[in-house]
């Protein structure tokens, strides 16, 4: 994948989950994030939530983004550069942190942890005390065999992941799911970049692939997941 292609992936994403900016602020509160607050976002990505969860307040305990993918870590570290903020950027699995911290985010990284019930163990362990922001798939109501198809038989229903956060030593301090609004606007995202680099590059030997791949994405998110698939965001807290 040539850098002008690999660069428009994620472009136009303000971050990698149906989340619009209002809500993450209310997600942010419900944190409750302090100056002695010490604090890891497992699977960061380019760390933007990361990032805004920093410049609420000014943190003296340790903040560290983890993430595999080294050239959205750059992009964090530019980031946090340009804003002035204290944040470490590592490329490591996320199954392989074993510092604890006060609170910590993980959203959309459960699969990096093992799975749903995985993941909450494995941040219990990481915060002993203290809150983490959850963000997972789920079902609202019984998908259907084609979206079954799709995500496998390891999405669990949203009742039965909150009987996880319990059954884990969470108390539930904030559920909310994405709306539709924002699932459009996610997926919106996640093509544009690319719709924008095939207006620029329609010549280029890799447009009518990419184009196909845009297109089979879309088709599948209108035809089969739409209004099918959930994106809970937990506050937990212990």
């Amino acid at each position: 994948m040539d850098e002008s292609l690999a660069e428009a992936r994620y472009a136009r994403l303000r971050w990698n989950a149906p989340l619009s900016e209002s809500h993450a602020d209310q997600l942010l509160e419900c944190l409750q994030l302090s100056s002695i607050t010490s604090l890891v976002d497992l699977g960061c990505g380019w760390g933007e939530l990361l990032l805004r969860a920093i410049s609420r307040t000014d943190m003296d305990g340790p903040v560290t983004g983890v993430d595999i993918d080294v050239a959205v870590l750059q992009r964090a570290r530019r980031a946090a550069e340009q804003r002035g903020l204290k944040v470490s950027f590592i490329e490591q699995p996320a199954g392989e942190w074993r510092e604890t911290r006060s609170r910590a985010i993980c959203i959309g990284s459960s699969h990096s942890l093992g799975g749903s019930k995985a993941m909450l163990e494995r941040l219990s362990e990481i915060v002993p005390r203290g809150r983490v922001l959850v963000g997972d798939m789920c079902w609202e109501r019984p998908p259907t065999d084609a979206a079954r198809a799709v995500f496998g038989d390891e999405v669990p229903m949203l009742a039965d992941l909150a009987a996880l956060c319990r059954e884990t030593g969470w108390e539930v301090l904030h559920l909310s799911t994405a709306d539709q609004r924002e699932w459009d606007d996610f997926e919106s995202r996640h093509r544009a970049g690319l719709r924008e680099w095939l207006l620029s590059n329609h010549d280029s030997p890799q447009a009518m692939e990419i184009r196909q791949q845009q297109n089979a994405r879309e088709q599948e998110y209108l035809t089969v997941y739409r209004g099918v698939l959930s994106f809970v965001y937990l506050v937990l807290g212990r």
